[in-house]
């Protein structure tokens, strides 16, 4: 059944129409707006691109000076690289040299030895030849003795010591010498 009217009719609105324009709303929307934009201008902007302006020369500073620090850290990396290929070769030279003079020491050595060595040979030939003199001396003295008193007993006469030695003296330097 269908409901019966009210007494008092009841007028609804008209719905508005969200795809019409409306003059009114867009002037207050438009004025808001620009007034939202002056003071964000005037109040936000200003300051937010001076902040984005003084960070960026910051981080470009910032990476100058990084730009800088790691070329100096190229070069000082080179120039130890340098110092250390000299402080190499340096070394290298050193230890040559140490080389050198220890085989320059040693050579003095073995011909300071041979020397000694060969003085000593000299010295013994020396003591040797002197010795050897000594007992031919000896030896020839012990025959001259021998050979006096044999004389001496073969003769029969004895003749005066002193002749009898030159004699043998005289008798021994026409021998042969070894």
């Amino acid at each position: 059944m269908p409901l019966p009217p009210t007494p008092l009719a009841q007028v609804e609105p008209p719905t508005p129409n969200l795809l019409e324009p409306n003059v009114g709303l867009v002037f207050w929307t438009a004025v808001v707006f620009l007034a939202v934009l002056w003071i964000l201008w005037k109040y936000a902007w200003g300051p937010i691109t001076d902040a984005l302006e003084e960070r960026e020369e910051r981080i470009d500073a910032s990476m100058t000076k990084a730009e800088r620090a790691l070329e100096e850290a190229r070069q000082i990396q080179a120039e130890n690289e340098k110092n250390r290929r000299e402080a190499e070769q340096e070394a290298r030279q050193i230890l040559r040299e140490a080389r050198e003079e220890a085989e320059q020491l040693r050579e003095e050595e073995k011909q300071k030895t041979r020397k000694e060595i060969q003085e000593m040979q000299e010295q013994a030939r020396a003591d040797i030849e002197r010795e050897k003199e000594n007992a031919l001396s000896e030896l020839r003295s012990e025959v001259a003795d021998l050979a006096v008193q044999a004389a001496g007993k073969i003769i029969g006469e004895n003749l005066d010591e002193n002749r009898q030695r030159r004699l043998v003296d005289d008798f021994i330097d026409d021998l042969p010498r070894n």
